[in-house]
């Protein structure tokens, strides 16, 4: 059985709520990444920034990165898996919420990130295919 943990990429990083959103940039610059967990101060999970968040959510609407905290970014009900979740309920979770990306939490503490890529490199092609359709024609992205 392939499980949540066999093909999430080790090492995610949280954004702290209070951190501001030029410094999550700078972060996920540093990382490589384009998208980054929100922790609360308790190092829960809040919510999901991303690139295109910073982008759209902030900097077209002419706010000041440096003024808006991720905190204020993080909308909706966070999702996540257990590392120990089999493969077909990381699909479930990413399918049915249309995310493509989750956080992967093991005893509370956020230890992987599971992306688009980690799915092209674990997932049969039929399993693969099936994900894409529902995610992406679903969200009328091209």
């Amino acid at each position: 059985m392939t499980t949540a943990g066999d093909i999430m990429h080790r090492g995610a990083q949280w954004i702290p709520a209070h951190e501001t959103l030029d410094r999550a940039a700078q972060l996920m610059r540093e990382l490589g990444v384009g998208a980054l967990p929100i922790s609360d101060e308790n190092e829960r999970l809040c919510g999901i920034l991303t690139d295109r968040d910073i982008v759209v959510g902030c900097v077209a609407m002419g706010h000041d990165p440096a003024k808006i905290t991720a905190g204020e970014m993080a909308q909706g009900t966070p999702r996540w898996i257990d590392s120990g979740a089999d493969v077909g309920e990381v699909l479930q979770e990413m399918q049915g919420h249309q995310i493509r990306r989750l956080p992967v939490i093991e005893n509370k503490r956020l230890v992987g990130m599971i992306s688009e890529a980690d799915l092209a490199q674990h997932l049969t092609e039929e399993q693969l295919a099936g994900w894409v359709e529902s995610v992406y024609a679903r969200s009328g992205m091209r």
